[in-house]
């Protein structure tokens, strides 16, 4: 399902991983596609509350948290950094599709990283 959300659709999720040889781009790939069903989701069910959107992005979080050992395995991880940008880009999502006052820490509540 295509994303409908112009400012999603053209969002570069996950830009400063994929700027910083530290994190494998076939790894990277995967957080994004994980952002991106993110989207789909959002479109596809419309939470119409923040719990509703949360439970859509700690879903998503837990992808996140799988993700890690793919990385150890390419010799990374999701540190600082990554961190950093992967919340940045839940809140981005969040905010797109119109939810400004979603907490991002409850976001990626769920994630172990």
């Amino acid at each position: 399902m295509p994303i409908t959300n112009q400012q999603a659709a053209g969002h570069a999720f996950l830009r400063q991983l994929y700027a910083d040889p530290y994190f494998p781009d076939h790894v990277v790939d995967k957080g994004r596609a994980i952002l991106l069903r993110l989207c789909e989701r959002v479109e596809a069910e419309q939470p119409t509350d923040l719990a509703a959107l949360y439970a859509l992005t700690q879903a998503a979080t837990e992808e996140f948290n799988l993700l890690e050992e793919e990385f150890e395995a390419a010799g990374s991880e999701i540190e600082t950094v990554a961190r950093e940008e992967i919340a940045e880009d839940f809140w981005f999502v969040a905010s797109a599709y119109g939810f400004t006052d979603a907490d991002v820490e409850k976001l990626i509540a769920t994630r172990d990283w």
